[in-house]
């Protein structure tokens, strides 16, 4: 006889809990706090699956895929980590194909969230809740074996640049394209790709001149190849300014302020700061987590 979800789901929690006091083999990501007020505030779906299913696609060092192409590390994989124990039940992360397919997966309710890093926008707050837990500036990583000279980012100005279609990266582009024509200088050309290994691998190929990121992308990837990498970094008089980055939940589902309350909980138990020193990320770590900052009033 095939017993009710819900039924196994608490067999799933007493079990873990069990290991627990027995100071047994936890899984890294399961909370196994069910009982507590975030827990009960979970949608019943939640609650009944165990788990929350977060959309992924590469992108170090947020998600770093291995060559299994399920196995997930990074920045993303320890905040969800500490989502999970605070909130009372796993998470696991899907790979994706990039932003567009986990925009379409939430709002079929094939995945419950999507970190990002993504902009929280107006336009995307009509369909989903945004949990900003980061900001970030627009960087170019640039091949220093690499044909087109740039030595900043108006040298960008006429050139190819690969970014991941639907990211932060192709709206920045845009603006830099207005600064370029104004400047009386050629736009630049846009190569949308699934992800940040296909970025990079655009430019080192000669595919495109530089691949567009986050700051914190582009430092990771030099950190890994010392010499084969320079950046630039966009301007306020570009249009860069400071991007406001979210985790997105669907609305419809209620899970975004439950969401929001363990993202204050993680930033309260120091979880947050440790993961911000870990990865480097004091220039672009906030002081609290912010709930869809871009809503028009």
């Amino acid at each position: 006889m095939r017993l009710p979800r819900t039924v196994l789901a608490a067999v799933s929690a007493l079990a873990l809990t069990g290991l627990a006091a027995c100071g047994g083999g936890e899984t890294p990501n399961a909370g196994a706090q069910g009982g507590t007020a975030l827990y009960d505030a979970l949608p019943d779906a939640i609650k009944e699956a165990g788990v929350i299913r977060f959309a992924g696609d590469s992108h170090p060092p947020y998600r770093i895929v291995a060559n299994d192409g399920k196995t997930v590390t990074g920045i993303d994989k320890e905040i969800q980590d500490a989502l999970a124990k605070v909130l009372g039940v796993r998470t696991e992360i899907v790979i994706v194909g990039g932003l567009p397919a986990a925009l379409s997966g939430m709002l079929s309710s094939r995945y419950d969230a999507f970190n990002g890093p993504v902009k929280d926008t107006a336009e995307r707050e009509k369909q989903f809740d945004a949990i900003v837990w980061m900001v970030s500036r627009t960087s170019y990583l640039v091949p220093k074996s690499g044909s087109a000279t740039i030595a900043g980012s108006a040298d960008l100005c006429g050139k190819k640049v690969s970014g991941t279609a639907g990211s932060i990266v192709e709206d920045q582009v845009k603006l830099l394209t207005a600064w370029c024509v104004k400047q009386g200088k050629a736009e630049v050309s846009f190569i949308g790709l699934a992800d940040t290994n296909g970025t990079i691998l655009a430019a080192k190929s000669g595919r495109a001149d530089a691949a567009g990121m986050t700051e914190s992308a582009a430092i990771d990837a030099i950190s890994k190849e010392k010499d084969a990498f320079t950046y630039v970094t966009q301007t306020d008089e570009q249009g860069a300014g400071v991007d406001q980055l979210a985790m997105l939940v669907p609305k419809s589902s209620g899970l975004g302020p439950v969401m929001f309350d363990a993202f204050k909980e993680i930033f309260k138990n120091g979880e947050y700061q440790r993961i911000v020193d870990k990865y480097g990320l004091k220039n672009v770590a906030v002081d609290e987590p912010k709930f869809n900052t871009a809503a028009t009033p």
